[in-house]
């Protein structure tokens, strides 16, 4: 039996589940039942889990919102998601108020110390006029009867390319439990768990991403449920995690490359200063992870470093160590147990390896999802009754599968296909670039031509034409950015995906492309 940790307070596991069987009472009170959805306005703390297992006891879809989220966008997910609650921290209502449906409720949480402490934050008094969470809680009697199976949590994808989509997910039957929990433990360093081999209470892990993304709500909710200890970071900061490490014995994380960057830049007598000797298996996914830091993770860190590849409508279907990923650089690793996954060409043929084509998949669990408002959508992410996320890649002769690029961001230029992310890992590997997104402009000759915009290192001094010069070394001309820009920052989400298409719109403004 694990607890859990926000700040200064931890919960045992009974007590966590008696709060949780409170929430659900809470929840219930105001009229919401199976199928409903409750909106979760939260940042990363105890308050958010408590709300996530008591709606799961009723059968309702938690709808965690990304709390970064202008007016305009916060409006949209709570009108597109029907939910029948908000339950919002204290400092985040006043700037998306005018946004809130008129007859949604909303409940309102105490922003605790830690989430003001890590953000700088005023103690923000809550507003009065809304009913608190955790006087709610604290009134309420434990839910009297048997929990419902609970669904998942209703993730608005990124919306890199436009408005995000709510992944819908109903109660999975006993076998697909089953099949997510096999996945989830491959995933997150918990197979012995699951194979009765190891008590979860000897795992310690961190949540550090903020769980209103697909992976770092997936591997908080499956730890808590398996009976790991669990310690909620209010937000990610590069030392902090270094010292919590070796405060808490933490074993297990689940990680995305930009978190990786943050803790290499740091001073190595900063590196140094800490102990990391508890850490067993770290994992990261999300977002590419460029090889030079990879590479130089695992030398600091050591060989606990892992790797898996999904997607939130797909699943997660490769799994790949350290080890293999020093001896086949650059993959995303091998097709997990009991998954199906193709690199198919236009006509939907397997290709042969080395052959670049379509990435398509099933998760053992298998494809069984809509999307919230927008079921017709599904169509254009099904092909042969498999999920295709939008990558191309290629397996090589050992079934290590190997990713190019999205497939919407792929140029063509002149006939030509390019794929920005091969610009990208040789532009990676040049001294001075900490950063960097490839994509195409229009070119009245060509119809598209490669572009690159650079995030320098501090203090660097870089030009195009030197950067040119280098890259006409690796690459074929053709693939050499025509265009090279420099910015102190790049767009990008929290899980280190790089908005792409903030870049490219302005250039394709009035013309015809998918952006």
């Amino acid at each position: 039996m694990g607890w859990i940790k926000s700040g200064r307070r931890t919960l045992d596991a009974a007590a966590f589940n008696a709060r949780a069987a409170r929430a659900a009472t809470v929840i219930e009170g105001f009229g919401i039942a199976k199928g409903d959805g409750v909106a979760l306005y939260l940042r990363n703390e105890i308050a958010y889990f408590e709300a996530v297992f008591g709606a799961g006891m009723l059968g309702v879809f938690p709808v965690p919102v990304n709390w970064h989220y202008t007016p305009d966008e916060a409006g949209y997910l709570l009108r597109d998601s029907g939910v029948k609650l908000l339950i919002i921290h204290a400092d985040l209502l006043a700037p998306i108020a005018e946004a809130i449906p008129e007859d949604l409720p909303v409940v309102v949480v105490a922003t605790p110390p830690e989430i003001r402490e890590a953000y700088g934050l005023a103690d923000v008094p809550p507003p009065s006029g809304y009913p608190l969470w955790h006087d709610l809680l604290d009134a309420a009697a434990p839910l009297a009867r048997a929990a419902e199976p609970a669904p998942s949590s209703i993730i608005y994808t990124s919306g890199t390319t436009g408005r995000p989509k709510g992944v819908k997910r109903d109660a999975f039957s006993p076998e697909q439990a089953e099949a997510v929990n096999f996945m989830l433990g491959w995933s997150y360093g918990y197979a012995q768990v699951l194979a009765g081999e190891r008590d979860p209470a000897t795992i310690t892990t961190a949540v550090i991403g903020p769980v209103y993304h697909s992976a770092p709500n997936a591997h908080s909710a499956f730890s808590i449920r398996v009976g790991a200890n669990v310690v909620i970071a209010p937000r990610f900061d590069a030392e902090e995690l270094l010292a919590l490490i070796e405060r808490e014995r933490i074993t297990h994380l689940n990680m995305v490359p930009i978190m990786f960057n943050r803790l290499l830049r740091l001073p190595d007598a900063v590196k140094r200063k800490y102990d990391l000797s508890s850490l067993e298996y770290v994992t990261h996914a999300a977002a590419p992870c460029p090889p030079p830091v990879k590479r130089a993770m695992i030398e600091w860190w050591g060989p606990v470093i892992w790797e898996y590849y999904g997607s939130t409508e797909m699943g997660n279907v490769t799994n790949l160590s350290a080890t293999e990923w020093l001896a086949h650089p650059g993959s995303v690793g091998r097709v997990m147990p009991g998954v199906t996954l193709r690199v198919v060409d236009e006509d939907g043929n397997d290709v042969p390896p080395g052959t670049v084509g379509e990435v398509m998949g099933r998760g053992r669990h298998g494809t069984d999802f809509t999307y919230q408002n927008a079921p017709e959508k599904r169509a254009s992410m099904e092909k042969y009754g498999l999920i295709t996320p939008g990558d191309v890649g290629y397996f090589d002769a050992d079934g290590f599968l190997y990713l190019c690029d999205r497939k919407n961001d792929m140029i063509i230029s002149g006939g030509a296909n390019i794929y920005p992310a091969e610009i990208e890992a040789e532009l990676h590997k040049l001294p001075g670039v900490a950063d960097c997104a490839v994509f195409g402009i229009p070119d009245e000759e060509f119809g598209e031509s490669v572009m690159a915009v650079v995030q320098p290192m501090p203090g660097a001094a870089l030009t195009a034409d030197a950067l040119k010069a280098e890259l006409k070394r690796v690459l074929t001309s053709y693939k050499v950015p025509r265009r090279i820009d420099f910015a102190d920052s790049l767009p990008r989400e929290d899980s280190g995906k790089i908005f792409k298409r903030k870049l490219r719109e302005p250039f394709w403004e009035g013309r015809e492309r998918a952006i």
